[in-house]
């Protein structure tokens, strides 16, 4: 391998007739004045003449052929093999054409992909085109994972991708982007086995309820196993956890109930809130206070509220309409339209179970540092999570800030927020009640030990604030160009890259980092794990459809052999059980018989179901 043709302190274009360069792949350039210099392959290509093509670029003009002859290249009978190498560090003066060029090994090139040692990063995956440094590969970089690909699992081959977690105090926050089916959801799978792995605190919204670490992947070789069933817990929104409604400000209280009407609450609903919730106020009184005043308004007037008073049968109706009264006088003049859209988001939001439980099982899990797997539906989701970070991110900042002070504090450990659908909580072009912590915990999260993980499919649609704030990006496949664009504005990912984005395999990623200085191309590792959501739902239709024809079959076999003249007392037997009339009846026989259940077979009797 040579350096041919004009070279500039950027790129040189690199020759071989041996063998084909890999995209992404580092070379040794070893320059006689400046000596060795390392550098990426952007572009490949190969040179043929008896292949007729018109090839666009400088890779095989005129130029680079005459170099590649003087060289000693064979272009008239052999196929070369060009590279366009990008330069990692640029340097002083041009690199001298004829320069020799050969594959490093890994001490040559450790620095550019590894910051980390495994036992105190994230191993992700494995960094692609570097199969060729396996050999000279150290021992504790070695068989750490597994590579699950076309089908098959594959034995690590190359240098791992490992992720220094520490650094992310100097650059925080992670963020995910892919389209459907790019293993998005797959990769951040794997980003959270490893928080387990090292026992970090982490929070996890999840509204696809499919992050579940119980069930362990098929086919993983013990070694590469992990037991993650005493690191996490699935807690549902309304079941296990939810919000205490004594703990909730006034200003709490309007965010929760404005993100149960997505951000919609009016100025007088705002104002409703304010002037009827009270310090320490249950959900039952304060739920009381709203329906009282609702029925008071529907009365019209003090004077009819006195007359039911004056009506009333015993003391527990006295009371009511006196506590009615009461209210009316104090809060009777606000408007009665924003009254009643209050009361019904509040009660609401507590049909969903959300005033039923407290948090206090979240702060457990951080604290024991165990992952917390909060579930619910999305809307639900978005209102919890206004609540949770809040009081999560404060309870952190509160004990640092008392630590900052001198002042004794009860410890509330640094944590992770991994939020998947970010975009639903975060995003452009309008408010919701959780876009405003998150945007505080981007800017000033790092600050406190809180870090994010926002995963989505659709990073245009994620607040650009939030964007510009992610320090390291992991992006699969993409295939809107809105999306392509904003990538490659928030991230150094090349136009080459770029290009690629639509046609990545599924785990194949581009992870550009700010801790790397560069983007490096990753394919995700195998998950130790795997989500109830991964059988093929057509396999768990046809799995339903057998089971329910076997199901039928057994039913019906004690009454084998059955005569056109048996139907009839054959339905009344099967009393309604998938079969409704005599037509339906000889349908679903027929089934059995193409599924070979049953056999049909003529008799003098006429055509008879007989067992096969």
């Amino acid at each position: 391998m040579q350096v041919a043709g004009i070279t500039n302190q950027q790129e040189v274009y690199v020759v071989s007739d041996k063998s084909p360069f890999k995209i992404n792949q580092i070379l040794i350039i070893e320059d006689e004045s400046q000596g060795n210099l390392r550098g990426e392959v952007v572009e490949t290509t190969s040179y043929n003449k008896y292949i007729p093509l018109n090839i666009n670029g400088e890779m095989a003009d005129s130029k680079v052929l005459q170099s590649l002859r003087s060289l000693g290249y064979n272009v008239d009978d052999n196929t070369i093999y060009i590279a366009r190498v990008r330069l990692i560090v640029e340097t002083e003066y041009p690199v001298s054409t004829g320069s020799r060029v050969r594959l490093p090994e890994f001490h040559e090139v450790k620095d550019l992909f590894v910051k980390s040692s495994p036992d105190k990063g994230l191993v992700l995956g494995v960094i692609k085109s570097t199969e060729e440094l396996n050999e000279t590969l150290e021992d504790e970089y070695r068989d750490l994972q597994c590579i699950f690909q076309d089908g098959k699992i594959y034995p690590q081959t190359g240098v791992p991708f490992i992720f220094d977690i520490r650094s992310m105090q100097q650059y925080p926050h992670i963020g995910i982007f892919g389209g459907s089916g790019s293993g998005k959801s797959f990769g951040m799978r794997v980003i959270l086995e490893e928080l387990m792995s090292l026992n970090i605190p982490t929070v996890v919204l999840d509204p696809h309820y499919e992050m579940d670490f119980t069930l362990s992947s098929d086919g993983l070789d013990e070694k590469y196993r992990g037991d993650f069933s005493n690191k996490f817990k699935c807690l549902e929104i309304g079941k296990h956890i939810g919000v205490k409604f004594t703990d909730l400000s006034t200003n709490d209280l309007i965010s929760l109930i404005g993100a149960a009407s997505a951000g919609t609450l009016t100025e007088p609903m705002v104002n409703v809130i304010s002037q009827i919730h009270k310090p320490r106020d249950t959900y039952f009184t304060f739920e009381e206070r709203l329906s009282l005043l609702r029925e008071a308004q529907e009365l019209g007037s003090e004077k009819k509220i006195q007359d039911r008073l004056n009506g009333a049968e015993d003391e527990i109706e006295k009371d009511r309409y006196k506590r009615m009264l009461e209210i009316y006088r104090q809060y009777g003049s606000l408007p009665s339209a924003s009254v009643n859209g209050v009361h019904w988001r509040l009660q609401s939001l507590y049909r969903e179970g959300l005033f039923t439980n407290d948090i206090k099982m979240i702060e457990n899990c951080l604290l024991e540092g165990k992952m917390a797997v909060v579930q619910g539906q999305i809307k639900i989701l978005n209102v919890f999570a206004t609540y949770i970070i809040n009081n999560l991110y404060h309870k952190r900042r509160d004990y640092r800030d008392g630590l900052q002070r001198g002042e004794a504090a009860e410890f509330f450990p640094p944590f992770v927020l991994a939020f998947d659908e970010s975009h639903n909580f975060a995003p452009k072009g309008y408010e919701t009640s959780a876009k405003s912590i998150i945007k505080e915990i981007a800017q000033e999260g790092r600050k406190y030990g809180v870090f994010l993980i926002l995963a989505t499919q659709r990073p245009t649609l994620l607040d650009e604030t939030v964007t510009a704030q992610l320090n390291t990006k992991l992006v699969f496949r993409t295939v809107r160009a809105s999306d392509i664009e904003t990538i490659q504005k928030e991230t150094d990912i090349s136009p080459e890259e770029a290009k690629r984005l639509p046609y990545l395999r599924s785990g194949d990623a581009f992870i550009s980092s700010a801790i790397f200085g560069r983007t490096i191309p990753v394919r995700i590792r195998m998950a130790k794990s795997t989500s109830n959501h991964t059988e093929n739902p057509f396999d768990e239709l046809f799995e339903m459809l057998n089971k329910k024809d076997i199901e039928l079959y057994e039913m019906i076999k004690p009454h084998l052999p059955v005569y056109p003249d048996d139907l009839l007392s054959l339905l009344n037997k099967l009393d309604g059980n998938r079969v409704r009339d005599v037509d339906s009846l000889i349908r679903t026989l027929e089934v059995l018989v193409e599924k070979g259940y049953i056999r049909k077979n003529k008799t003098i009797f006429g055509e008879a179901y007989e067992t096969a």
